[in-house]
């Protein structure tokens, strides 16, 4: 089984797209700054290279990571690579498992049923995630709220083009 990294890499794209739009003050921005405690004289003491660049990088991390949970065809393969043949072309092991490959790659593999397991990862990988830093820092649910929101649209729409195109 293949996997067209271009999608993955451009997949990986979508948070930041997301990021503009959502934390646009005109959206949850203001209200994020209030709950996180930003303050728009920090903010623009960033260093915006470093942030971006490290956003990309996490995102490429991230969408590298999202194929193996939105597509069920990857775990296949692990359940027979220890038996004797597994990579020699021709043999019982090898045949079987690309007939099997071929005849049910590409089931499950839509938007809708990546979108899925995308949510399904905003809510129980990243709220988790998000709860338990904003427990230390002291942040309020409406914190919580407002960050999960993110993660759920980013990874929502990541799953889903995964699924379809990678």
């Amino acid at each position: 089984m293949t996997l067209n990294w271009t999608v993955v890499l451009l997949t990986s794209l979508v948070p930041m797209l997301v990021g503009f739009i959502y934390y646009n003050p005109k959206v949850v921005g203001n209200a994020w700054m209030r709950a996180s405690g930003m303050t728009l004289e920090k903010a623009k003491s960033a260093n915006m290279i470093k942030v971006f660049g490290f956003s990309l990088l996490f995102s490429i991390m991230l969408a590298s990571m999202i194929p193996s949970v939105v597509i069920h065809q990857f775990h296949f393969p692990s359940f027979l690579m220890n038996q004797p043949g597994f990579n020699q072309e021709g043999s019982e092991v090898n045949v079987f498992m690309k007939d099997t490959l071929a005849k049910y790659g590409k089931e499950f593999r839509t938007f809708k049923h990546g979108a899925l397991h995308g949510f399904l990862m905003s809510l129980f990988v990243a709220l988790p995630l998000i709860g338990i830093g904003s427990l230390y820092e002291m942040k309020g649910a409406k914190y919580n709220l407002i960050t999960w929101g993110y993660w759920a649209i980013s990874l929502t729409l990541m799953g889903g083009i995964i699924c379809q195109f990678a």
